[in-house]
């Protein structure tokens, strides 16, 4: 074979073989290379702020003010539940028309009734105390009754009673009966005025 040929042919294997050829690495150790290499450089930059800057101020913890602002207060608790137990008593037909009468009349006086009430047991008592869950239906009158948990004692109920007046027509009374008095005399709340028309039984 002439000396050109030759050259020619070590020339393409030299080409064709460098094409294909990739060396081998290891990417798991280059990885750990530069990570040990980072974390050193991380751990001096860190050691040299530590040592510039000052040592922490301790102060000490002061006491949360908006912790006791979120405290519950019992009334309002206990207003919340009679709002509920009001509702729900006079069910979705009766509450379509009087509701907003019921929001601006008979509801502040309930209240009242029943901060006047808290101020009468004392501070001590009326944590214990709670509303009940069951309206009466139908024709009853019982809308709650406040009881102490302690002794399952009624403190003072909550009634509401239809009254058909002639020539006027029927009207709510709202009032309570209280312990201290043998839940004898009625302390008045308020009236809502229906209609002259029988209103539906409670709680329909």
């Amino acid at each position: 074979m002439k000396l050109w040929m030759r050259k020619i042919a070590v020339a393409l294997v030299a080409v064709v073989t460098l094409g294909l050829y990739i060396p081998e690495f290891d990417v798991d150790v280059e990885a750990e290379q530069n990570k040990e290499t980072m974390d050193s450089e991380s751990n001096s930059h860190d050691r040299a702020i530590n040592e510039t800057s000052d040592p922490p101020i301790l102060t000490p913890e002061l006491p949360d003010a908006d912790a006791d602002a979120a405290a519950p207060d019992p009334i309002e608790e206990l207003s919340d539940k009679a709002r509920e137990q009001a509702m729900t008593k006079m069910g979705p037909r009766i509450t379509a028309k009087v509701e907003g009468e019921f929001q601006a009349v008979i509801l502040p006086k309930m209240e009242e009734a029943l901060h006047r009430i808290m101020d009468e047991t004392g501070a001590d008592d009326f944590q214990y105390y709670s509303v009940t869950e069951q309206p009466s239906e139908g024709l009853g009158e019982r809308i709650f009754n406040i009881y102490d948990e302690r002794t399952g004692h009624d403190i003072a109920r909550f009634d509401v009673r239809r009254e058909n007046r002639p020539m006027e027509g029927y009207w709510f009374n709202f009032h309570y009966h209280i312990k201290s008095d043998g839940f004898e005399h009625h302390h008045e709340i308020g009236e809502l005025y229906w209609d002259k028309n029988i209103p539906p039984k409670w709680m329909a």
